[in-house]
């Protein structure tokens, strides 16, 4: 389950490019989760389920980024 879940912060990292510490930050208070995971930390459950939340949540976020994005017409110029 711990490595299953490096993989898929890996791949998050990777798509988002987001920083190794800035993700531990975010997602569970803990800049050093990316480094110690890679150095065979193993997460309680509790970690699990909030790293994986941010992840979950970042990705929705960007899927309706994507589909709806926010911006104002030419002709709205306020």
């Amino acid at each position: 389950m711990e490595r299953r879940l490096l993989q898929k912060i890996e791949s998050f990292l990777k798509e988002t490019r987001m920083a190794p510490t800035a993700f531990g930050r975010a997602a569970v208070r803990d800049p050093r989760l990316v480094a110690d995971l890679r150095a065979g930390r193993e997460p309680g459950s509790r970690i699990i389920c909030r790293a994986e939340h941010f992840m979950n949540i970042w990705s929705a976020d960007l899927r309706e980024d994507r589909l709806c994005p926010q911006t104002a017409s030419r002709d709205d110029r306020r």
